[in-house]
């Protein structure tokens, strides 16, 4: 269940652990469609370029090549980096936000598609994106046109490279750290939100009863598994909790010889 806030979003799980993330507000999100749009004005005047010498060959083939163009830099700019960079563009990197899904599952692909193909809508009337704007300013959770139809909210990225983690126990020896390789694959595959939540879990778990403790550290711990698969013999025996905590130690700590704490 959701619990809509002006400026936030609250996530509540059925095991009662509240989660929220901050929203991004029209301000943020047309700097960082400021910033899609110089990369954007910047890589089509390259492709353009190229496209004029086409056209001098053939006329027919160019236009063709000047219409598919345009919609691949205008719409396929969004598509491809908000879904291969979980809901990031350059100008969201920058200004750190992301796409996220609105009752905080996993972001999809068809969710992505979406609110990128209705910008066209967005942008209405002559691409002024008076009706997103509109619609970005007017809603409590600061949605365009294309979030509300995809059912998605851009988020702040919460800054946690130096998280408080003394409360949180450190194991002598986490089995995790034996394949590097898979340490590092899970530090890029694990979201800076998913993180954050997953500290919280841990750091909140003495609050819940039994069952609920059960049943949401083996939620977690099946997404981060769903992420990296770990080699049986790393992880035999191991509770879910633990298996938690250690992905979230390998996470936020670093040893001396991998140096500075950093969550990528």
């Amino acid at each position: 269940m959701v619990d809509e806030r002006p400026r936030s979003l609250t996530i509540r799980t059925p095991e009662g652990i509240e989660f929220s993330l901050r929203l991004a507000g029209p301000v943020s999100r047309f700097l960082a469609w400021l910033l899609d749009m110089f990369c954007m004005s910047a890589a089509a005047s390259i492709v353009w370029q190229l496209l004029r010498m086409v056209e001098a060959v053939d006329r027919q083939i160019g236009l063709t090549l000047w219409i598919l163009s345009g919609f691949i830099l205008t719409t396929g700019y969004f598509i491809f980096l908000e879904w291969s960079w979980r809901g990031q563009t350059v100008g969201k990197r920058v200004l750190r936000l992301r796409v996220v899904d609105a009752q905080g599952l996993r972001l999809t692909f068809s969710q992505v598609a979406v609110r990128n193909l209705l910008r066209a809508v967005d942008g209405l009337p002559l691409f002024l994106h008076m009706a997103g704007g509109a619609a970005c300013v007017l809603s409590r959770r600061s949605q365009r046109l294309g979030d509300i139809a995809a059912g998605t909210v851009v988020t702040r990225i919460p800054d946690i490279r130096k998280p408080n983690l003394e409360r949180l126990p450190a194991d002598k020896y986490n089995s995790l750290r034996a394949w590097p390789h898979l340490v590092m694959r899970l530090r890029q595959e694990v979201s800076p939100e998913e993180a954050f939540l997953a500290l919280r879990a841990l750091l909140r778990r003495d609050d819940l009863n039994e069952d609920a403790r059960l049943a949401l550290f083996r939620q977690l711990a099946d997404h981060f598994r769903e992420l990296v698969a770990f080699p049986q013999e790393s992880t035999e025996g191991m509770t879910d909790e633990r298996y938690l905590l250690n992905a979230v130690d390998i996470i936020f700590r670093t040893h001396a010889k991998e140096g500075r704490d950093c969550l990528r």
